[in-house]
């Protein structure tokens, strides 16, 4: 069997029921599959079933139709390299529940303009440069003890630090690149257990935001920079390498990447990347790549 289809739920819901992975068996087998027994990499939560005879595609159609309306993630995928030696997170919305820009204009009184392009940038409606600028320079005169209360709010997102610490277990590299600014991303990075960060800097004159960012800007281009950057640092093909994301500015890297996976996507990323996280935690990460339950590192 060259291939596997992995099926993932929630892990507060068990939603994946011996059922559901016989169907999924069945739809693969009416492809003309030959179909391995369900595997399970956490009973209730995630199943592989390894499959030949027929493409991804086929067998990823088959069992999305036979499946619709179940409340799981699944992906079919070759069954060789499905561990990676470097995983790229982006911060907000993706390893943390924040959009930190957004907090920060809470705290200036501003948030619903400030949102409001978020969401526009984030959707791909927008350059992300511009909209970077535009937002920081709203919060031009905002006094930098709020950078402290807002860091304060910041919340990881399910199963981010089980996935860091569970890939650098088993050999992977982990690099947090944002589009968010370093003063927070120095914090995520440091507590979810990342080999290292890279974001954008906030630049300060005397004791408040100046309202503008240090040169150059980290958008959608430098993150598909930095993902060729460290795996050519380690030794890696591109076929290697991980990157999650939930926006329009992780598009590139999410396309490069081996395993290139959308959690909680906007349309824009959903539609492009080659893996989908609607229902799972970010633990589906650590499924995909075949890890089982009982080697998580939480």
């Amino acid at each position: 069997m060259d291939s596997v289809l992995t099926l993932i739920g929630d892990p507060a819901s068990s939603a994946v029921a011996p059922a559901l992975a016989e169907a999924a068996g069945a739809a693969l087998a009416e492809t003309g599959a030959r179909v391995a027994p369900p595997d399970w990499l956490a009973p209730g939560i995630a199943c592989d079933l390894a499959f030949g005879g027929v493409s991804l595609a086929i067998a990823g159609a088959a069992a999305r139709e036979r499946l619709d309306g179940a409340p799981l993630d699944l992906a079919a995928q070759p069954a060789a390299g499905r561990r990676k030696g470097l995983l790229v997170a982006d911060m907000e919305s993706t390893i943390i529940g924040q959009e930190l820009v957004d907090e920060l204009a809470e705290a200036a009184g501003i948030h619903d303009r400030i949102a409001a392009i978020t969401a526009r940038s984030m959707a791909g409606e927008i350059d992300f440069a511009g909209a970077l600028h535009e937002r920081v320079g709203l919060l031009a005169g905002l006094s930098v003890s709020t950078l402290d209360r807002v860091a304060a709010r910041i919340t990881f997102n399910p199963g981010a630090r089980t996935l860091i610490r569970t890939v650098r277990a088993g050999g992977a590299y982990t690099a947090l690149v944002t589009g968010g600014f370093t003063c927070f991303a120095e914090i995520v990075a440091r507590d979810c257990g990342f080999d290292e960060m890279r974001g954008n800097t906030l630049l300060i004159e005397g004791d408040c935001l100046s309202g503008e960012v240090g040169a150059p800007i980290l958008g959608p281009e430098s993150k598909l920079a930095i993902l060729r950057e460290l795996a050519g640092r380690h030794g890696l093909n591109m076929a290697a390498t991980a990157a999650v994301g939930d926006g329009a500015n992780d598009l590139a890297m999410v396309r490069a990447a081996g395993l290139g996976a959308a959690y909680r996507g906007k349309p824009v990323l959903r539609e492009a990347a080659g893996f989908r996280i609607d229902h799972g935690d970010l633990t589906a990460l650590l499924y995909l790549q075949g890890y089982r339950r009982t080697e998580f590192e939480n």
